[in-house]
């Protein structure tokens, strides 16, 4: 079956499910890397993607902002000219419940009935005001990092901002 649309998931109107040790099987997170690029160097400059509204990110969005973000920042900046940081992690649990569809459907489904649902996934709550991704760069490369977010925010489900908080000083925008 294919994977269901993010608005699905978007909304936070459940209360916080984590407990993983009641659940029988949780898939792994996709996100495969969540710090990349130069980790032991300090750069004068942060941008950060905050988010504009409370939201649940899944773990799939996750990952593709990271793919698209880092793989622009690396090819313009080279190896060790960023750091690239996600801040949030997947914690929330996602829950279907498999409806059959089509003809002769009622024999094989029951419906509602004990509807608890099946993992399917895992998503990050994110509140508003939230840094989700940061990138830290020089001041030479900051309109790069800048760029890097904006495709990042381009695969996050909620409206997002990218702000400067580091390097303010240094930075003409």
């Amino acid at each position: 079956m294919a994977l269901r649309p993010g608005r699905c998931y978007r909304e936070i109107n459940k209360p916080s499910y984590t407990r993983k040790e009641y659940v029988r099987a949780v898939p792994q997170p996709r996100v495969v890397h969540y710090v990349m690029g130069n980790t032991a160097t300090e750069f004068p400059v942060e941008y950060h993607l905050v988010s504009k509204t409370d939201c649940q990110i899944r773990h799939n969005a996750l990952e593709s902002a990271r793919i698209a973000g880092n793989k622009f920042i690396q090819r313009e900046c080279g190896r060790l000219g960023y750091k690239f940081h996600i801040r949030v992690y997947p914690h929330q649990i996602l829950r279907e419940n498999k409806m059959a569809a089509g003809a002769g459907a009622d024999r094989i489904s029951d419906g509602m009935r004990l509807s608890f649902g099946k993992a399917t996934g895992t998503a990050a709550r994110v509140r508003k005001g939230q840094e989700i991704i940061t990138i830290s760069t020089t001041v030479e490369k900051a309109n790069i990092a800048k760029e890097a977010l904006r495709r990042c925010s381009m695969k996050m489900p909620t409206p997002c901002k990218i702000e400067l908080r580091k390097g303010s000083d240094l930075v003409k925008d």
